[in-house]
């Protein structure tokens, strides 16, 4: 099965403060130990919310909203992976995606590329990056419901046009928050609970994918990915198709 290990931001990241060159390091060496055993899918980190966004559709009708924001909601359904020229070009792409999958929120923020944190020049202005494109949980994901046979043919064709416009890169769906886990760091020690999840209230603040064979691998990966990036809170979602 593959599962996400995601973690939570905080006021510290949400300030725009950058990595230590340990942490760096501890993370490149838990994205080697993964890759070197054959079970690493993908790792992004993210940026501050003040440098995204979010669409919030209700009625058929889109709102956007530039952040910061504070964390709400933030339970995950569903989200993908874009290549844009601007925030903007990303925005609009997730508007194309709700009105495919109707009400609901999505959030919108760049991925953390190799210049944010000094590990390479920065391009040019105007060079395209990545972004995030994440859907929120409703009451029908978090049941498990299956996208209908229209929503899946027309996230299908949207992905296979944009994707031949080097816009759409990946596209993933989580399942719901009841085939959860969740890490958190207390003064008590750390409490691991099962889901489901009512909410989270914590911003993603970056995640790996990874295969395993079961739920005790997942932990495993779970304690040590919450160790090394240091986090208040890690959640793993077995993930779904890609659709």
């Amino acid at each position: 099965m593959r599962v996400m290990i995601m973690h939570k931001t905080d006021p510290h990241w949400e300030s725009g403060a950058a990595p230590t060159p340990e942490l760096v390091s501890r993370v490149g060496g838990l994205i080697g130990e993964l890759s070197r055993a054959r079970i690493l899918q993908s790792a992004e980190g993210l940026r501050a919310s003040s440098q995204g966004a979010r669409v919030i559709v209700k009625d058929g009708v889109a709102t956007v909203r530039r952040g910061p924001f504070t964390g709400e909601n933030e339970l995950p359904a569903r989200f993908s992976i874009l290549r844009a020229a601007s925030l903007q070009e990303a925005v609009a792409w997730a508007k194309r995606q709700a009105h495919v999958l109707g009400d609901g929120e999505v959030d919108i923020r760049p991925v953390t590329e190799p210049w944010d944190i000094g590990l390479a020049p920065a391009p040019p202005e105007g060079t395209p990056r990545r972004y995030m494109v994440l859907r929120k949980a409703t009451p029908a994901s978090e049941a498990g419901t299956p996208p209908s046979a229209r929503e899946r043919a027309e996230i299908t064709r949207l992905i296979k046009e944009t994707s031949t416009a080097g816009v759409h890169l990946v596209s993933e769906r989580l399942g719901p928050s009841r085939r959860g886990r969740r890490y958190k760091n207390t003064v008590d020690g750390l409490v691991v609970t099962d889901g489901p999840f009512a909410e989270s209230k914590e911003l993603i603040g970056g995640y790996v994918i990874i295969r395993v064979e079961s739920w005790d691998d997942a932990d495993r990966w779970a304690r040590r990915y919450l160790d090394i990036v240091e986090a208040s809170e890690v959640d793993v979602h077995e993930l779904e198709s890609r659709l």
